[in-house]
Formats: structure tokens, C-alpha cells, sequence
């Protein structure tokens, strides 16, 4: 082969594997506004198109071919920190009103920081950086076509995770929306959160990992999908059966809650219509219209 051809393939090869900055099938979610992968967590067997959803291998091997979760953007983002810069559509949308859920957010002595990211996909203010609660268990209600999944956050594992979600819902940024990608071999995840449906999808900013490598995906964890370390946004990934595959990954997902056994059963109804396989990183476009109508907190 010629020298120079030869170079060329070797250095499109390295960027194939590299995943343009997108996460491996074998994590779990990565955002992405690009075409290709789609920020969610992706298992590590190949896409299995429209199978049905059924129970995780006790010790899945996740393959190293997909990624999943969202993918980094691919317009250019700002480096410095503050607010997310203002959308073409109408701008500091703020809270829901009152009447639907609770809508009081608690005071504490966390900082975090939210890097502002390209531009939202749905009009949203970035969350406080500031006086952000580190302890209690809010509890919110995600109202989908297949009935209630109930999450229970965590503050004092990931308080400027739980600090994002809890903003973002009491914006309505997650009403109206549909989950992206579904994954339901070697690791089985559904994957929300994004507006546009597409998993390209964004708020506007982004923020830190909250992770101590300890993290175990089993049934029932929620954590949010990214796009490498220190990348989340909005999305974020239900597991609706045992993932451990993902445990001994590099990359890690922050975990933080957990839906109780009748919401792990709605999800696996979704996820038993099986997928489109569309996804070139693993699984695909939910059959079920996986839909989200609102989310709501209902316990503080």
C-alpha cells in the first residue's frame, strides 16, 4: 500500500476507535449532537434490533464497540463557567407554576459549578450554583405513556446531580419528551431526558461526575449518560435489569437514585416492545413510544 494511503487509514482508524469523544457501548449514556452515537448507555453485545427486553447475564461482558450515552457536541462550547448563554426561543422560562407537585427547593452549603454548553434544546435557566442542599431523599414522579416510574434521588451522594434534575423538572424541560434509546442486550437501559428525542439533546451547560468507583448498575439504579468524564447534561439512563458489565468500565456514571419495583416494571414493559437497532453503538429507537408527559416532585 502506498505510504501516504496508508497513514491515512491508520489515523481514520484511531479516530473510530476514539469515538470522536463519544463514551464506548459498554457505558452507559453519552449525549451527542452530532449524528452518530446517541448519548445513552449502550450494552456491551451489538444492537439486537427490535428483541424483547429479557433478564440481564449474571456477569455481562460489555464489548468495547459502542458507545452509550450522549455524545459530546459537536457545535463549539464555551469553556468558561456561569450561565448557559440564551436560546433563539424564549429565554428564563423559570419555575412550573405551583399546583403540580412540589415545587420548594431546600437550602444547604454545597457549590457547584455548570459550564455552559452549546445551546439548550429547549428554553431553561441553568440551576443555582450556590446554598445547594446536600442530604435528603426527593422523591419525583416521571408520568409515561406506560404508566408512573417514581425515582428516588439522592442529595448526599450527588448533590449537584440531584441539584440539575431537580431544576430542569421543575422547569418542565422534561414535559413533552420521548426517551431516545433503548438497550436491551448485555446491558439493559432506557435512556431519557432529551428534548429533541434524538439523544443529541442538551440543557445548555455542563457539570461534574459524582462517582467514588464504587458504583454497581443493578437493577433499578438512575444515573446520568455523558459523553466522557465530567460531560452531563440532562440525560439520563433507568436500568430496568442487572448492567454489571458496566462496573469494571474506566468510565463511570453517576448514580443518583433509584426507582422502586413497580417503576422498574413499567420500564421493562417499554423495553419489551424491543428497539429499531438504529443505534450504530448498541440498541436503538424504543418501538413503544416511551413518553414522558411530566415530571413532577412529589415528596421533598
Amino acid at each position: 500500500m502506498n505510504p501516504v494511503l496508508r497513514r491515512i487509514v491508520l489515523a481514520v482508524a484511531v479516530l473510530l476507535l476514539a469515538g470522536c469523544g463519544t463514551i464506548p457501548v459498554d457505558d452507559p449514556l453519552s449525549t451527542d449532537t452530532a449524528a452518530p452515537p446517541v448519548d445513552t448507555p449502550a450494552g456491551p453485545a451489538t444492537p439486537s434490533g427490535s428483541a424483547s427486553a429479557s433478564p440481564a447475564p449474571s456477569t455481562p461482558a460489555p464489548s468495547s464497540s459502542a458507545p452509550v450515552g450522549p455524545n459530546p457536541p459537536s457545535s463549539p462550547v464555551p469553556t468558561g463557567s456561569g450561565s448557559a448563554p440564551p436560546s433563539a426561543a424564549p429565554t428564563q422560562p423559570g419555575p412550573r407554576p405551583p399546583g403540580t407537585g412540589v415545587t420548594t427547593v431546600p437550602q444547604g452549603p454545597e457549590t457547584c459549578e455548570y459550564t455552559a454548553s452549546g445551546q439548550p434544546s429547549k428554553p431553561v435557566q441553568p440551576p443555582k450554583s450556590t446554598g445547594i442542599a446536600n442530604a435528603g431523599q426527593p422523591v419525583f414522579s416521571i408520568a409515561t405513556n406506560e404508566g408512573e416510574v417514581n425515582l428516588t434521588l439522592d442529595r448526599a451522594k450527588a448533590p449537584c446531580t440531584v441539584n440539575s434534575f431537580e431544576s430542569l423538572a421543575l422547569q418542565g424541560f422534561f414535559n413533552g419528551t420521548s426517551c431516545p434509546r433503548l438497550v436491551d442486550s448485555g446491558i439493559y437501559v432506557l435512556q431519557c431526558g432529551d428534548p429533541t428525542g434524538s439523544g443529541n439533546g442538551s440543557p445548555g451547560y455542563e457539570f461534574a461526575d459524582e462517582t467514588d468507583g464504587t458504583e454497581s448498575y443493578v437493577s433499578g439504579v438512575v444515573a446520568m449518560a455523558n459523553g466522557g468524564p465530567n460531560t452531563n447534561g440532562s440525560q439520563f439512563f433507568l436500568v430496568f435489569n442487572d448492567s454489571t458489565g458496566l462496573d469494571a468500565l474506566p468510565q463511570k456514571y453517576t448514580i443518583f437514585g433509584r426507582m422502586d419495583p413497580a417503576s422498574v416494571a413499567v420500564v421493562q414493559r417499554i423495553a419489551a416492545e424491543g428497539q429499531d437497532g438504529t443505534n450504530p453503538y448498541g440498541g436503538g429507537k424504543p418501538n413503544n413510544p416511551a413518553a414522558i408527559s411530566r415530571v413532577i416532585k412529589v415528596k421533598d
